[in-house]
């Protein structure tokens, strides 16, 4: 029996890999990914390399074994994701695994915001297969903000259309934690439940900027805008349409609360409170 991470090489995937080699020893570890030489540092430190791809299913015949505990990191083209999962829950049903846990997202079939709609058809897929499930309903990545930093800074300019709703984010590394912490468990306490995982404390995008300014020391304001404006500013920008769409609507879903937070979930998985975002503010600004 293996834990079995796929997306291994990804920003998420690797973190958990941390979190996971914290935690137990490397041996029972596999990673499924793409490509062996950009996985060539897992080897080293003793992880086994699967390869597979999410979008040829004829590659995912060995990436799982009976009785494996498996995350599968929702892959990263959207619009091609739920073929992609559908093959991935798939051949782990047919591997006869013991756990297939999902990164989905906060609220799961209660998400209300186009992003959600191939997490809620992965989760509908994970069902119809019968499989023991844990869903890790993910709410947003901190990172997601401060990896734009950079035109944040240039233009002192923070500007959405989420108006003054709250989001409840927390570090890749809090999510990272918590899918850790599902895969080396036991796994009776965690089959079949739905975790709804966000940061501790809620913020507004009016208080983002005013601590962004704080800590760079540089005028940063929060403009709220149309979501008609917003789509034009994108796309003026050179944000292909369709995902300056996406964004506008998660600002929307923001505004209308669906990011804030559903509770404790991702605490208790962790064991500690989660990062706050002036931490993670701070570790992008030094890194910028």
């Amino acid at each position: 029996m293996s834990i079995v991470v796929t997306g291994a090489t990804g920003q998420l995937g690797r973190l958990v890999i941390d979190a996971l080699l914290a935690a137990v020893p490397a041996g029972p570890v596999a990673a499924v990914v793409r490509d062996k030489a950009k996985a060539a540092d897992l080897a080293e430190r003793g992880v086994e390399l699967r390869i597979a791809d999410y979008s040829r299913p004829e590659t995912l015949a060995g990436a799982f074994e009976a009785g494996d505990r498996v995350l599968l990191i929702s892959g990263s083209e959207v619009g091609r994701r739920v073929a992609q999962h559908t093959a991935v829950v798939a051949a782990a049903q047919a591997a006869g695994v013991a756990q297939l846990a999902y990164t989905g997202i906060l609220g799961g079939p209660e998400a209300d915001f186009l992003l959600a709609e191939e997490h809620k058809a992965t989760e509908r897929a994970v069902l119809d297969s019968g499989l023991p499930y844990t869903f890790l309903r993910n709410g947003w990545y901190t990172e997601n903000y401060t990896a734009n930093l950079a035109p944040v800074l240039a233009h002192g300019a923070v500007v959405s259309n989420a108006g003054e709703g709250r989001i409840a984010s927390a570090s890749r590394a809090d999510y990272a934690a918590a899918a850790a912490a599902v895969l080396t468990g036991p796994v009776e306490e965690h089959l079949n439940r739905a975790y709804e995982l966000n940061g501790d404390v809620s913020w507004s995008l009016a208080e983002y900027a005013a601590e962004v300014a704080r800590q760079s020391g540089r005028e940063v304001a929060y403009t709220s805008v149309p979501a008609e404006a917003h789509r034009e500013i994108l796309t003026g920008a050179g944000v292909p349409a369709q995902f300056a769409e996406i964004l506008v609507d998660v600002d929307r879903a923001v505004e209308h609360g669906a990011l804030a937070s559903r509770g404790d979930d991702l605490t208790r998985l962790i064991g500690r409170p989660t990062t706050p975002i002036a931490e993670t503010i701070g570790a992008a600004l030094a890194g910028a």
